[in-house]
């Protein structure tokens, strides 16, 4: 089975503007994501999906010196950005990235592609349980071609799968097991706000170089230090409307 990553990056974020190319350890957020989607087992290849706004040439720059295969394609419609990139590579499978999500679990990660290889499914995410940041998901590539063929409101454009979700009695998804020792819903490890960075912007420090640290040892880290934790409990995520 064929499977390739996107990654959606792009620097118009509202709360936290040009977040994916912020300092991270001794690089930036984007670096550390794109290295922890090549520690997937199974994608043969990964490619930056931003847009075509001017504001993202700079993700384009970073992509071309880093040697990063990248897609630019409508900044509203993400749904056809994120086709539109995965179309020259004619996959049978894509995992959905995030670059705001700098210590997502690639383990669990490579497990959604082996249980997708086995057959059976037309998403493979994660089960409930896991702090928000961590999770990718993976979708059948003939699948995402059909949910583009009918998403018909804005936020299933906006939000790549939301389409599968909000009708699931028409799709196969299935959820890959997360270890008990990843079950803290508690903890916050994505990056909307100032608040969210000076915690990953921490954790980064403590494990100086090691970009693709296990995600284990980032959670048991902030277990064992509450006050990074209170620097952003206190966030809400924005609802999809």
């Amino acid at each position: 089975m064929k499977t390739i990553a996107v990654i959606q990056a792009r620097m118009g974020s509202s709360r936290l503007p040009g977040k994916v190319l912020m300092p991270l350890g001794d690089t930036c957020v984007l670096d550390y994501v794109v290295s922890r989607t090549r520690m997937i087992e199974g994608v043969s290849d990964v490619v930056v999906a931003t847009t075509t706004a001017a504001r993202d040439d700079a993700i384009a720059d970073w992509c071309s010196k880093q040697g990063v295969a990248f897609y630019r394609g409508s900044e509203k419609n993400v749904l056809s950005r994120f086709l539109e990139a995965a179309e020259p590579y004619q996959p049978d499978a894509v995992i959905r990235v995030t670059a705001d999500n700098p210590f997502f679990d690639y383990e669990t990660g490579s497990r959604c592609v082996e249980m997708a290889s086995e057959g059976g499914a037309d998403l493979v995410v994660f089960e409930s349980g896991h702090p928000l940041g961590m999770a990718v998901e993976l979708v059948i590539y003939e699948v995402l071609k059909r949910i583009g063929r009918f998403a018909a409101e804005p936020r299933h454009f906006e939000h790549v799968t939301y389409y599968a979700y909000e009708f699931p009695e028409r799709f196969r998804i299935v959820r890959a097991p997360v270890p008990e020792e990843l079950k803290h819903p508690e903890l916050r490890m994505t990056m909307d706000t100032e608040e969210d960075y000076r915690l990953l912007h921490a954790v980064a420090a403590v494990f100086p170089g090691q970009k693709t640290v296990s995600t284990a040892e980032v959670v048991n880290y902030l277990l064992s230090h509450p006050e990074l934790v209170r620097l952003n409990c206190h966030i809400e995520q924005k609802p999809v409307v």
